[in-house]
Parts: C-alpha cells; structure tokens; sequence
C-alpha cells in the first residue's frame, strides 16, 4: 500500500522524538539493607516496649520496602505495628493497619494465621464476639498441626466464655487438654488448665472449677510463669469473692503485685476491682484512689499513643511524599536541559526535511497533473476515434455505397441522400459537442438543453423538464460541467444499450440543492450489474463534489438515476 510523504515525515519525527527518559532511582541493595536495618531497630525497641519508637522504625522499614516492592517484609512490619497498637488499646488502628497487611497478601502464608488473629484480639476487646471468633476460625484454617492450632482454639474457647457460651467453651478447651502435644508446652497447658477451671465455675461445677484453677497456678509456678499467674489469681480472686473475702483479697493482691512488675496496667485494675469490693475502710479507699487515677492515666496514654501512632504515619507519608516530589523535580530540570538541546537538533532535522518533502510534492503533483491530463487526452481521442469508427464510418460507407449504386438524377435518390447526410452532420455534430469545451456562463441552461436534445431521434423521444427554472448562477462552476458531463454519459449510455423510446430529464431546487431525474423505459438490466456496465465513472464524479447519484433497474423495467447536486 502506498504512502503518502506526509506519512513518511511524521514518522520520522516520532522516531526522532522517541528517547528514554527513565526517573534515577536508589539501587534496591541499598533500599533494602535500609528497610532490614530500621526493621531490627523496631525489634529492639519493642523488646525493650519504646514503642513509640518501635512503632516509627516498623513504619519507615515497611516505606523502603515498598521501594523494592518486597511485600513479604512490608506485611511483617505491618503486623508488628498492629501489635504494638494493640498492647496501647489502638484496637480501631490495630484494624486498619492489618487490613493494609491482608490487601498485600496474594495467597495464603505465613503470615496468614498472625493477621486473623490480630483480627480476633482486637474484635475480642472491643466486644464485637462473633467476628472475634469468625477471624481466630480463618487463622485455624492456616494452621498446619494440631499443636499451631491450640492457641486460636483457645482464643475461641475464651470469647465463648465472654459470651456465657459455656458448653461450647468446655468442648473446645477438653478437646485441647486430650492432645498428648499439650504435655511439651507446660505454659500453654496451664492457660488451658486455667480457662477450662473458669468455664466450669461459670458453668456451675464449682468443684471441678476450683481443682483446675488451682492446679494452673500451682503448674504457673513451677515453671516461673509469673505473667500467667496474674490470670489465675484473678480467676481465684473473682472465685473466692462471694464465699471467702480473705483469700479473694490475697489472690487479688498477689494479682495486683504481678501485674505492677510487669506494668500490666489492665490486669492492675481489674486486681483493684476485687480489693475494691473485698476490702474495706482506709484500705478500700487507698484502692479506690489508685484505681481513678491509674484509669485516668491509661485513657490519656493510650490516646496519646494513638494521636502519635497517626502522627507517624502521616508525617511518613508526607515525608515521602515530599522526597519523591524534590527527585521529580530534580529530574525534570535535568531532562528539561537535555530536551531543550534535543529540541533544537530535531527542529534543524525537521526543517530540512520539510523542505525536500515540499520540493517532493511540488515534483509530485506537477508529474500527476501532467499524468492526469495526458491521460484524460488519450482517453478522449480514443473515444472520439472509437465513436467515428463505429458509427460516423459507417454512416459514410453507406451513404458512398448508395450514390454508387442508385441513379442521382431520381428525385428518391437525391431525397434519400440528402436525409443520409443530414444523419451524418448531426453525429457529427454531437460527437463534436461531447468534446467541445462546456459553456458554463449564463447560456449554460440552454447549452445543457441543446446538448440533450442532440440525442432525440426517430426511435427516441428526449423530454427535458423545468432546466430553465433552476438559478444556474449559483451552482459552482466545476459543478456545472460535473452535471453536464454524468448526463452526457448517461444519454450516450441510453443510446448504446437501452433501446429506450422515451427518455425523461426533470429538473428541480429548493435554492441549496438542485435535483435531477432521469427516467427511460429502455430495457434495463439488473441492479447488480449496473455499476459493470460503465456508469462507475458517474459515481467518482458525483462524489468528487460531494452529491450523490442513486441508480435503480430492473430487467425489462426501464432505468432510473437520481442525483443530488448541492450548490
């Protein structure tokens, strides 16, 4: 397929134009050994519960690895934050950060279990018990063997307590107990141990209850489970409460002492609530004091711990935010350099190369012009010569053969002779009329009129209706000689091959359009075969001005054109 220069020069400059223009970028070995430093600094810092700054280190490990799009150790430090949310009461926050963590999570891993078990303790402690248990269900779905499961079947076990669901906590926590693993995890054991004495005291069987409870502080202490003795004290303490105050009061003081070493602040307060409700006089108000204000304390930490936790984020983000657009901005000023310079090697290029495309299409158009025109010469003298030979030769012929033959002093003869020279001055005539020059002037009506009525004859009878009527004067010139040339194909087609008696032209204008039919009742031909027998050329014509022509025939029905001619 051929194309156009115009084609070849613009794909030239786009060639010239296409050029890489990559943002410089910090290696990812770098990136990387950045993120793994500030994730061991988080993990120092947690261990030693600087959580603010555990917090921030986590959180600008997880930005350096979404450089390198590492998302295994992004979800790592995005549980590690939730953790750190969690243990300061951020359990709303806790959500949000393990919902990032989980949109990262193509498939199941091993972080799955973690994150729905993060789920479940912020669920569990904000009091929305059925979704706890949904998540700690979907971490048991991760986990591989009985011994992983244990802790989320506990889990379970707990919220079920929380809800008075007793019998299905007594059936999750015997089930555990049943597992021989159990007997490697003392510390597990005595949790479970511990949880199973509660639900059966809850349940009712206060015996069975008290025999478990104590035998999971007795199992706490050998193996130095002090934290996990602050659990079972209080379950003790909350036993004893109604029955026997002094040891529910030596049980939630043990409670309280623990917990005060291990600056759990929740387990304090629920130890005072117990000597609170035990204990009586100055020592009750000493414990009501402590209580208030160890409250108080904790609400407006963990709320700081909260507004800090956004902080960070936020700053990070914008910190990002803005170091990313600083290296933007850097770069477009380096490439806007560069591209200037390139600009300006392109531009001299694309001068250059407009103007050998304009000498190119000037030679162009010029070779075409001069093709176009030799062309249509050669066609016309072929029709002229065709339209001698085939009808105004043989008229000749006959008209010599006949005053050879027939005596020129008869008054028939010279009748019959002078009618066969009158038939060949009007070929004559019209096939000069065909080539002549087309008068487009105020005659042009009448020219037009003329030029139809050459093809009346013996066998057919031309009607040209309302010509005159038409404003001629405002139909465009190339139009006009558009018009006469497709009527005078369409009559010179009649002529060869309709055999037509009656042939009519109308002619009409609504002052923007102009419109003409023509109508024979020659003998046709069918519609598939109408643009075969020549009248293409009528077609690209009409076209070439933007009119239209519509032709309609049947086999034995006479043919119709309709045409369309805008002003």
């Amino acid at each position: 397929m051929l194309r156009s220069p115009f084609f070849y020069f613009t794909f030239f400059l786009i060639l010239l134009s296409c050029k890489e223009t990559t943002t410089p970028s910090i290696p990812k070995k770098t990136v990387s050994e950045e993120g793994y430093n500030l994730r061991e600094k988080g993990i120092s810092n947690l261990e030693n519960k600087n959580f603010n700054t555990a917090f921030y280190n986590f959180n600008k490990s997880k930005i350096a690895f979404e450089t390198t799009k590492d998302s295994a150790n992004i979800v790592f430090n995005l549980i590690k934050m939730a953790s750190i949310q969690q243990v300061n009461g951020d359990y709303y926050g806790s959500k949000e950060t393990l919902t990032e963590a989980l949109h990262l999570l193509k498939k199941k891993d091993i972080y799955s279990a973690s994150i729905n078990n993060y789920f479940g303790i912020a669920d569990k402690e904000l009091s929305l018990y059925n979704d706890a248990i949904y998540y700690y269900k979907e971490a048991l779905k991760d986990c591989k063997d009985e011994i992983s499961k244990q802790p989320s079947l506990n889990n379970i076990a707990v919220v079920y307590i929380h809800q008075k669901k007793y019998k299905e906590a007594l059936k999750v926590l015997e089930s555990i107990l049943e597992q021989k693993s159990l007997d490697q995890n003392p510390s597990r054991k005595a949790r479970v141990l511990d949880n199973l004495g509660y639900a059966y005291y809850k349940s009712g069987n206060i015996e069975k209850g008290l025999s478990l409870m104590i035998e999971s502080n007795q199992l706490r202490k050998q193996i130095d489970d002090f934290y996990g003795t602050i659990e079972s004290n209080l379950h003790l303490a909350e036993f004893y409460s109604k029955t026997d105050s002094k040891k529910s009061t030596q049980h939630a003081q043990s409670a309280y002492e623990i917990a005060t070493k291990f600056n759990s602040v929740d387990e304090r307060l629920k130890a005072l609530s117990f000597l609170i409700s035990t204990e009586s006089g100055n020592k009750n108000a000493l414990h009501a004091q402590k209580y208030i204000t160890i409250n108080d304390s904790i609400i407006n930490v963990r709320n700081n711990f909260k507004n800090k936790f956004a902080k960070i984020k936020y700053d990070s983000k914008k910190e990002k935010d803005e170091n990313q657009k600083l290296r933007l901005e850097k770069v477009e000023n380096e490439l806007s350099l560069q591209e200037q310079k390139y600009q300006k090697v392109v531009a001299g290029i694309g001068v250059i190369f407009l103007i050998i495309v304009i000498v190119i299409l000037i030679r162009y158009y010029k070779n075409k012009n001069r093709i176009e025109k030799i062309k249509t010469a050669y066609d016309t003298e072929t029709r002229i010569a065709k339209d001698i030979h085939d009808e105004l030769a043989n008229d000749v012929f006959h008209a010599m053969t006949f005053t050879q033959t027939q005596p020129l002093t008869s008054e028939n003869t010279k009748e019959t002779l002078v009618q066969k020279l009158d038939n060949i001055y009007s070929r004559v005539r019209r096939i000069s009329q065909e080539n002549s020059t087309i008068d487009i002037t105020a005659n042009y009506a009448a020219n037009l009129k003329e030029m139809l009525s050459t093809y009346n004859s013996n066998i057919t009878n031309v009607i040209i209706n309302n010509i005159e009527k038409v404003n001629w004067e405002l139909v465009d010139n190339i139009k006009k000689v558009t018009l006469h040339r497709i009527l005078q194909e369409l009559m010179v087609n009649m002529k060869k091959h309709s055999k037509a008696s009656l042939v009519v032209v109308k002619f009409e204008s609504n002052g923007k359009t102009v419109f003409i039919d023509y109508t024979d009742n020659g003998k046709g031909c069918e519609k598939d075969k109408i643009i075969k027998n020549g009248l293409q050329n009528m077609e690209n014509r009409i076209l070439a001005i933007k009119g239209t022509i519509t032709f309609d025939s049947e086999p034995d029905k006479g043919f119709k054109v309709k045409i369309t001619l805008p002003k």
